[in-house]
């Protein structure tokens, strides 16, 4: 117990049976329930409130992972905690006996500030399996210099992620300058990367640092870079290779000390077999890739979306949102992902004269979606599992009554029991 004293993280010991051995302060501060030690708890239980371990709730479960590989794993979880669920970083060490069997583990959390799972006023929100996956790269790449490429479509939160980046690193203290790539012809891009001097060209009436210089100790996120004209593509690589760069009209040579993260919705490796981009350039942006999931693949977090988005734009005067409405946005394919469900959401509310968005307050086009054979079906995804786990665990009635409390037949109910293997 004194070992795990030592941690600052909150830390556990377990045996190969789920049970909690060893807890220290830390780890029953941040998860414990009213002071009561959580010794002899199943992990599963006291973290997830499920009834049964993780791997059969629909998760990954490091300790199925750390028992196979004999060696320390590290998973993204989302944990029941005293204030709601939380994302937390989960790192399981196996303990070994002298004949190489494991015999215990020993894990420690970390709690993942930038992003919620749970409604919230700013940053990233999300708890299905596609947005735990970013998420999960994003917690991997954050604490290191190595250059970050957020890939997908439009609107899918590329500055979002770029602040997560940023705030979740060794340079949160810093600034995090956003430049736009988007439409700026090569003199433009120039000058407002490098900056200009005074009377460096017709109307420059005194001197300006540019966004490169300003990201000194910070972060230099180059939104769309898969825009910038290929003239300007060398200085920019010569930019990202050294960290200096002459002001427009200057002699004088300034050196920014920066982090870089890029974005594009762009095919960039296409763009380069098409001679359109610098392959040079492609290779230093790229050092960490990071595919970041369309709205389509995160059905899963609509509510969630929505209650952080209406928040987010009405405060405690938002609108709740009818069934119907989420049935309607679940059918919805959302080519323009989290910004077209943000521009839907912001007509809506303003036609909720009562404080209920109906059906009849969204898009013609979406409200047509339910009687379109074509309209995609939302796949169940195994974060439905853990949902149902936790509501077995704490639902208080029938078999009966659980399936009309979830919303579909006792037949159904039953069949993804058998997927819990219960």
């Amino acid at each position: 117990m004194s070992y795990l004293e030592h941690d600052v993280q909150p830390t556990i010991v377990l045996d190969t049976d789920y049970n909690i051995l060893a807890a220290n302060a830390a780890y029953q501060r941040q998860f414990g329930v009213q002071g009561q030690p959580p010794i002899g708890a199943k992990c599963h239980r006291v973290s997830h409130h499920y009834a049964v371990p993780c791997d059969q709730a629909g998760e990954l479960c490091p300790m199925r992972k750390a028992w196979d590989s004999r060696a320390p794993e590290r998973v993204l979880h989302v944990h029941h905690t005293p204030r709601g669920p939380e994302h937390v970083d989960v790192e399981l060490r196996p303990i070994l006996d002298q004949h190489g069997e494991v015999v215990a583990f020993v894990e420690r959390l970390t709690s993942i500030a930038v992003a919620s799972a749970q409604p919230q006023q700013q940053g990233l929100v999300g708890r299905s399996a596609a947005f735990k996956d970013a998420l999960s790269s994003l917690q991997r790449a954050a604490p290191a210099q190595i250059p970050v490429l957020l890939q997908g479509e439009s609107g899918t939160g590329k500055e979002l992620f770029a602040r997560a980046l940023h705030l979740g690193g060794s340079r949160a203290n810093g600034p995090l300058v956003v430049v736009d790539c988007t439409g700026l012809t090569e003199s433009l891009f120039e000058s407002e990367l490098f900056g200009y001097e005074k009377g460096a060209f017709t109307g420059a009436l005194q001197r300006k640092i540019g966004l490169a210089e300003a990201a000194h100790g910070g972060t230099l996120f180059l939104d769309e870079i898969g825009e910038v004209p290929l003239a300007m593509q060398v200085k920019l690589l010569r930019l990202i290779e050294s960290g200096s760069f002459r002001p427009v009209g200057s002699l004088r040579t300034v050196h920014s000390d920066f982090r870089l993260v890029s974005a594009t919705h762009k095919p960039l490796k296409e763009m380069v077999a098409a001679g359109t981009f610098r392959e040079d350039l492609y290779y230093r942006i790229s050092g960490f890739p990071i595919r970041l999931p369309s709205l389509r693949e995160r059905v899963d977090d609509l509510p969630l979306l929505i209650d952080s988005l209406l928040q987010r734009m009405a405060g405690k005067t938002a609108p709740q949102v009818d069934g119907e409405v989420l049935k309607l946005l679940g059918l919805h394919s959302f080519p323009g992902n989290i910004r077209e469900l943000r521009n839907i959401l912001e007509r809506a509310r303003l036609f909720a004269d009562d404080g209920v968005i109906r059906a009849e307050h969204l898009p013609a086009d979406l409200r047509s979606a339910s009687d379109n054979p074509q309209a995609p079906v939302p796949r169940r995804s195994k974060e439905n599992l853990g949902q149902l786990a936790q509501a077995l665990e704490n639902f208080d009635g029938s078999r009966s009554e659980l399936a009309r409390h979830l919303g579909f037949s006792e037949r159904t109910l039953y069949r993804r029991l058998r997927e819990l293997g219960l």
